[in-house]
């Protein structure tokens, strides 16, 4: 089809040098994978070349531990992405002798792989001819040939994916892949895309019909919930504080945070007063309060916007043994954690 030798011939010339287009290697390609899911090129890289460095095979990153994995993430964002990674490095170890899946069907058993990934790896490394579908993709297919269908449905997704896997070479899957997506990526932007020196422009039907800003079609997401987070940070025993390991399965699951107090609205003095008398770590009234930033910081995440305030508690002794100021920096913390520890240098 003339879309693809069109895309392959615009690849040849236009592509960026990514140190993981230098390789097949299935270790490295899915790395890259995981650590650009949700995340730009110019963010990961750091991230993959730290990763790559301390961790050059499969079997370092399995012998590692989950908290030096996400301490390494730190700042990533998505901390599923990292348990997920080093879940799955742990069993390649274990269960496959640290022989990476060499294809599609084998490779999404592996957990945090979904079929983009798994398209991605399976056609990059093994030649396997499964298309690719991201971002990218969705926004030329939609563009170019006119496509209305919302992309983040069901409907959309396999609408999309057939089409994607219709067009894709057989000869060379991976290259018209990467093609399709660097295009996207480079010359089919989301916003102002220069129309003008598009190899494509000759049958894109939302040039002609001049709706290209009304493509790809995405339905609204639900308005992100409001939270309003207190961390506590103690000070005492001249030079101790509390930091503890947040469970369950909610957001910075196995991540390390100062005493939460979640409350419904903005706090002020008197009400924290009110809640550190009930809180189980403090003995007595004897303590010096004092709000770190008057106004909240607010931490956007994807369906949740935290508005966070850290109260500072200096305290003779706690009814609970604490951790040196001097190794906080030691524990993976969510960014916004991190953020503090630098600023407030203890």
């Amino acid at each position: 089809m003339i879309i693809n030798n069109i895309l392959t011939s615009w690849y040849s010339v236009n592509k960026r040098d990514l140190p993981w287009r230098r390789t097949t290697n299935p270790y490295f390609i899915w790395l890259s994978e995981i650590i650009l899911q949700q995340t730009k090129i110019e963010q990961g890289l750091p991230y993959y070349e730290a990763f790559v460095t301390k961790y050059p095979s499969v079997f370092d990153l399995a012998n590692a531990s989950e908290s030096e994995v996400l301490k390494l993430w730190q700042g990533l964002g998505y901390y599923s992405r990292a348990r997920n990674l080093h879940a799955s490095a742990k069993y390649i170890v274990a269960e496959l002798d640290g022989v990476f899946p060499n294809n599609y069907k084998d490779l999404l058993k592996l957990k945090g792989v979904g079929d983009y990934t798994a398209s991605a790896i399976a056609s990059f490394c093994f030649d396997e001819v499964c298309a690719v579908v991201d971002g990218n993709v969705y926004r030329v297919l939609s563009r170019y040939f006119g496509i209305d269908t919302p992309i983040n449905t069901s409907q959309g997704n396999k609408e999309f994916k057939a089409l994607a896997q219709k067009l894709i070479s057989p000869k060379n899957p991976g290259e018209f892949n990467q093609a399709i997506m660097e295009f996207g990526a480079r010359q089919c932007k989301p916003s102002n895309p220069d129309c003008t020196v598009c190899p494509l422009q000759d049958g894109c039907m939302a040039l002609q019909k001049n709706s290209i800003s009304d493509l790809p079609v995405k339905l609204k997401s639900l308005k992100p919930k409001t939270k309003h987070f207190n961390f506590i940070v103690f000070i005492f025993n001249e030079g101790e504080t509390i930091i503890e390991k947040r469970e369950g399965k909610g957001i910075w699951q196995n991540l390390y945070q100062f005493p939460l107090i979640e409350t419904e609205t903005s706090t002020s003095f008197d009400t924290m007063h009110s809640l550190l008398e009930k809180h189980e770590l403090i003995p007595s009234s004897n303590y010096d309060l004092t709000l770190y930033n008057e106004e909240a910081i607010v931490h956007k995440l994807s369906h949740q916007h935290l508005h966070t305030k850290f109260w500072i508690v200096a305290i003779d002794s706690l009814a609970s043994k604490g951790v040196s100021v001097d190794i906080i920096k030691d524990y993976p913390v969510p960014v916004l954690l991190s953020n503090f520890i630098e600023e407030f240098n203890f």
